[in-house]
């Protein structure tokens, strides 16, 4: 049973990051780019948690945590630099 449920959460997963990446690279904006690129941090938090699951483990339980973090200071830093680029007059 046990496999089946790994099986099916690898290629959801895998299928998740494909995604991911095509909006990393075609994305229109900067914005669809750090909104592809979290997305693919919680992916990779996600895989490690359900590896950590199955495993019976709590090795990587850190690297989950640095990923977590890593992925909302790198979102909320880009929104920051966006909010204050909108906020700027054009000169003329």
């Amino acid at each position: 049973m046990m496999q089946t449920v790994l099986v099916v959460t690898a290629v959801i997963f895998s299928l998740a990051a494909a995604g991911a990446i095509i909006r990393i690279s075609r994305g229109p904006s900067l914005l669809d780019r750090v909104l592809a690129t979290d997305v693919l941090l919680a992916i990779l938090g996600g895989a490690l948690c359900v590896d950590m699951a199955v495993n019976r483990h709590l090795n990587n339980l850190m690297l989950v945590v640095a990923i977590s973090i890593i992925g909302f200071i790198g979102s909320v830093t880009v929104a920051r630099f966006v909010a204050d680029r909108r906020e700027q007059p054009i000169e003329s």
